[in-house]
Protein backbone atom coordinates (compact mmCIF):
# COMPACT_ATOMS: atom_id res chain seq x y z
CA UNK A 1 0.00 0.00 0.00
CA UNK A 2 1.33 3.40 -0.95
CA UNK A 3 2.18 5.93 1.80
CA UNK A 4 -0.47 8.33 0.52
CA UNK A 5 -3.12 5.65 0.74
CA UNK A 6 -2.05 4.71 4.24
CA UNK A 7 -2.24 8.37 5.30
CA UNK A 8 -5.72 8.75 3.81
CA UNK A 9 -6.92 5.57 5.48
CA UNK A 10 -5.51 6.74 8.82
CA UNK A 11 -7.36 10.05 8.56
CA UNK A 12 -10.63 8.27 7.80
CA UNK A 13 -10.21 5.99 10.81
CA UNK A 14 -9.37 9.00 13.02
CA UNK A 15 -12.48 10.84 11.82
CA UNK A 16 -14.65 7.81 12.54
CA UNK A 17 -13.22 7.57 16.06
CA UNK A 18 -13.83 11.30 16.55
CA UNK A 19 -17.48 10.95 15.54
CA UNK A 20 -18.03 7.76 17.53
CA UNK A 21 -16.64 9.31 20.72
CA UNK A 22 -18.67 12.47 20.13
CA UNK A 23 -21.94 10.53 20.11
CA UNK A 24 -20.93 8.93 23.40
CA UNK A 25 -20.69 12.38 24.98
CA UNK A 26 -23.77 13.88 26.71
CA UNK A 27 -26.04 16.07 24.59
CA UNK A 28 -27.00 18.20 27.61
CA UNK A 29 -24.25 20.17 29.34
CA UNK A 30 -24.84 21.95 32.66
CA UNK A 31 -22.26 24.24 34.23
CA UNK A 32 -22.73 25.81 37.66
CA UNK A 33 -20.83 27.62 40.38
CA UNK A 34 -21.94 28.58 43.92
CA UNK A 35 -21.03 31.00 46.68
CA UNK A 36 -22.35 31.63 50.20
CA UNK A 37 -23.36 35.24 50.88
CA UNK A 38 -23.83 36.56 54.39
CA UNK A 39 -27.34 37.87 53.76
CA UNK A 40 -30.87 36.38 53.81
CA UNK A 41 -32.57 35.23 50.61
CA UNK A 42 -34.92 38.22 50.55
CA UNK A 43 -31.91 40.57 50.40
CA UNK A 44 -30.06 38.65 47.67
CA UNK A 45 -33.05 38.09 45.36
CA UNK A 46 -33.53 41.73 44.15
CA UNK A 47 -29.93 41.86 42.91
CA UNK A 48 -30.69 38.93 40.58
CA UNK A 49 -34.28 39.73 39.65
CA UNK A 50 -33.42 43.24 38.43
CA UNK A 51 -31.31 43.10 35.25
CA UNK A 52 -30.41 46.78 35.68
CA UNK A 53 -28.31 45.66 38.67
CA UNK A 54 -26.40 43.05 36.64
CA UNK A 55 -23.78 45.56 35.50
CA UNK A 56 -22.77 46.14 39.14
CA UNK A 57 -21.43 42.60 39.55
CA UNK A 58 -21.16 41.22 36.01
CA UNK A 59 -17.88 39.34 35.31
CA UNK A 60 -17.64 41.17 31.94
CA UNK A 61 -18.43 44.76 32.96
CA UNK A 62 -14.88 45.55 34.14
CA UNK A 63 -13.33 44.41 30.85
CA UNK A 64 -15.13 47.00 28.76
CA UNK A 65 -16.50 50.08 30.57
CA UNK A 66 -17.79 51.30 27.19
CA UNK A 67 -19.96 48.27 26.46
CA UNK A 68 -23.32 49.26 24.95
CA UNK A 69 -26.24 47.99 27.04
CA UNK A 70 -29.96 48.22 26.35
CA UNK A 71 -33.01 47.12 28.33
CA UNK A 72 -36.56 46.23 27.40
CA UNK A 73 -39.67 44.92 29.09
CA UNK A 74 -40.38 45.38 32.80
CA UNK A 75 -37.60 46.48 35.09
CA UNK A 76 -37.77 43.34 37.22
CA UNK A 77 -39.16 39.83 37.03
CA UNK A 78 -40.51 37.80 34.13
CA UNK A 79 -40.10 39.48 30.74
CA UNK A 80 -37.23 41.77 31.75
CA UNK A 81 -34.61 41.74 29.00
CA UNK A 82 -31.00 42.88 28.65
CA UNK A 83 -28.71 42.95 25.60
CA UNK A 84 -25.13 44.12 25.18
CA UNK A 85 -22.54 44.70 22.47
CA UNK A 86 -18.82 45.22 22.90
CA UNK A 87 -15.74 45.58 20.70
CA UNK A 88 -13.87 43.38 23.18
CA UNK A 89 -13.85 39.79 21.93
CA UNK A 90 -14.05 38.40 25.46
CA UNK A 91 -17.29 40.34 26.03
CA UNK A 92 -18.78 40.26 22.55
CA UNK A 93 -22.53 40.35 22.01
CA UNK A 94 -25.30 38.69 23.89
CA UNK A 95 -28.67 38.90 25.56
CA UNK A 96 -30.61 37.53 28.49
CA UNK A 97 -34.30 37.53 29.34
CA UNK A 98 -36.00 36.40 32.54
CA UNK A 99 -38.31 33.51 31.64
CA UNK A 100 -39.47 32.60 35.15
CA UNK A 101 -39.06 34.22 38.54
CA UNK A 102 -39.85 32.48 41.83
CA UNK A 103 -39.34 35.06 44.60
CA UNK A 104 -36.37 34.38 46.88
CA UNK A 105 -35.83 30.92 45.35
CA UNK A 106 -35.08 30.69 41.62
CA UNK A 107 -34.82 32.67 38.40
CA UNK A 108 -34.61 31.12 34.90
CA UNK A 109 -33.25 33.09 31.94
CA UNK A 110 -33.01 32.54 28.19
CA UNK A 111 -29.48 33.59 27.25
CA UNK A 112 -27.28 34.01 24.21
CA UNK A 113 -23.53 34.37 24.75
CA UNK A 114 -21.92 35.17 21.41
CA UNK A 115 -24.16 32.68 19.64
CA UNK A 116 -24.01 30.09 22.42
CA UNK A 117 -27.67 29.73 23.35
CA UNK A 118 -29.04 28.06 26.42
CA UNK A 119 -30.86 28.49 29.70
CA UNK A 120 -29.20 30.14 32.67
CA UNK A 121 -30.53 30.02 36.21
CA UNK A 122 -30.01 31.42 39.67
CA UNK A 123 -31.01 29.48 42.76
CA UNK A 124 -31.03 30.80 46.32
CA UNK A 125 -31.10 28.48 49.34
CA UNK A 126 -30.59 29.00 53.08
CA UNK A 127 -27.04 28.36 54.29
CA UNK A 128 -26.62 28.91 58.02
CA UNK A 129 -27.15 32.61 58.68
CA UNK A 130 -26.67 33.43 54.98
CA UNK A 131 -27.69 32.24 51.53
CA UNK A 132 -26.13 29.85 49.03
CA UNK A 133 -26.39 31.37 45.54
CA UNK A 134 -25.85 29.15 42.49
CA UNK A 135 -25.42 30.47 38.96
CA UNK A 136 -25.79 27.83 36.28
CA UNK A 137 -26.02 27.40 32.51
CA UNK A 138 -27.57 24.56 30.52
CA UNK A 139 -26.77 23.95 26.84
CA UNK A 140 -28.17 21.46 24.31
CA UNK A 141 -25.38 20.21 22.03
CA UNK A 142 -27.76 18.36 19.70
CA UNK A 143 -26.38 15.76 17.28
CA UNK A 144 -23.43 17.79 16.00
CA UNK A 145 -20.15 16.05 16.91
CA UNK A 146 -18.35 19.41 16.96
CA UNK A 147 -20.87 20.92 19.40
CA UNK A 148 -20.60 17.89 21.64
CA UNK A 149 -16.82 18.18 21.79
CA UNK A 150 -17.11 21.92 22.39
CA UNK A 151 -19.50 21.20 25.26
CA UNK A 152 -16.60 19.64 27.17
CA UNK A 153 -14.89 23.05 27.31
CA UNK A 154 -17.91 24.90 28.71
CA UNK A 155 -17.17 24.09 32.32
CA UNK A 156 -13.74 25.68 32.17
CA UNK A 157 -14.86 28.66 30.10
CA UNK A 158 -18.29 29.54 31.47
CA UNK A 159 -17.63 28.19 34.97
CA UNK A 160 -14.66 30.49 35.58
CA UNK A 161 -16.69 33.50 34.45
CA UNK A 162 -19.59 32.60 36.73
CA UNK A 163 -17.27 32.20 39.71
CA UNK A 164 -15.88 35.71 39.20
CA UNK A 165 -19.40 37.13 38.91
CA UNK A 166 -20.58 35.44 42.09
CA UNK A 167 -17.57 36.71 44.04
CA UNK A 168 -18.37 40.22 42.78
CA UNK A 169 -21.97 39.79 43.91
CA UNK A 170 -20.90 38.57 47.35
CA UNK A 171 -18.52 41.50 47.82
CA UNK A 172 -21.16 44.02 46.76
CA UNK A 173 -23.99 42.71 48.97
CA UNK A 174 -21.87 42.14 52.06
CA UNK A 175 -20.12 45.49 51.58
CA UNK A 176 -23.41 47.36 51.43
CA UNK A 177 -24.67 45.56 54.54
CA UNK A 178 -21.49 46.09 56.55
CA UNK A 179 -22.18 48.64 59.33
CA UNK A 180 -20.11 51.78 59.27
CA UNK A 181 -17.93 52.50 62.29
CA UNK A 182 -19.48 55.14 64.58
CA UNK A 183 -17.59 58.42 64.96
CA UNK A 184 -15.30 58.42 67.99
CA UNK A 185 -16.64 60.54 70.83
CA UNK A 186 -14.10 62.82 72.47
CA UNK A 187 -13.99 63.24 76.25
CA UNK A 188 -15.73 66.32 77.59
CA UNK A 189 -13.70 68.67 79.77
CA UNK A 190 -15.35 69.69 83.00
CA UNK A 191 -15.34 73.49 83.52
CA UNK A 192 -14.07 74.91 86.81
CA UNK A 193 -16.52 75.10 89.65
CA UNK A 194 -18.67 78.21 89.48
CA UNK A 195 -17.91 78.79 85.79
CA UNK A 196 -20.70 79.17 83.24
CA UNK A 197 -18.45 78.06 80.35
CA UNK A 198 -19.65 74.93 78.48
CA UNK A 199 -17.53 71.77 78.48
CA UNK A 200 -14.71 71.70 75.91
CA UNK A 201 -14.46 68.58 73.74
CA UNK A 202 -11.11 66.83 73.40
CA UNK A 203 -9.50 68.43 76.46
CA UNK A 204 -8.81 66.80 79.80
CA UNK A 205 -10.95 67.93 82.70
CA UNK A 206 -9.74 71.18 84.21
CA UNK A 207 -8.40 70.86 87.72
CA UNK A 208 -9.87 73.35 90.21
CA UNK A 209 -7.48 76.14 91.27
CA UNK A 210 -6.10 75.71 94.79
CA UNK A 211 -7.79 77.90 97.38
CA UNK A 212 -5.79 81.00 98.40
CA UNK A 213 -4.34 80.81 101.89
CA UNK A 214 -5.56 83.45 104.34
CA UNK A 215 -2.83 85.97 105.48
CA UNK A 216 -1.56 85.51 109.04
CA UNK A 217 -3.10 87.84 111.65
CA UNK A 218 -1.04 90.96 112.51
CA UNK A 219 1.35 90.61 115.47
CA UNK A 220 -0.05 92.11 118.67
CA UNK A 221 2.34 94.37 120.63
CA UNK A 222 2.37 93.94 124.38
CA UNK A 223 1.66 97.18 126.39
CA UNK A 224 4.68 98.50 128.29
CA UNK A 225 4.37 99.11 132.05
CA UNK A 226 5.08 102.59 133.43
CA UNK A 227 7.71 102.73 136.02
Amino acid sequence: MRPVMRLALGLVVLALVFVAVAFALPNQITVSRSVVINAPEAVVFPYLNNLHAFKDWSPWAERDPNVRVSYSGPETGKGASLSWASEQASVGRGSMQIAESDPNRRIDLAVDYNGLEGTAFYTIAPAGSGSKVTWGFGHETGTSPIKRWRGLMLDGFVGSEYQVGLENLKEKIEGERRPTAPAATLPQAVPPAGSDAPPRAGLPPAEPAPAAEAPPPPEQKKPQRKR
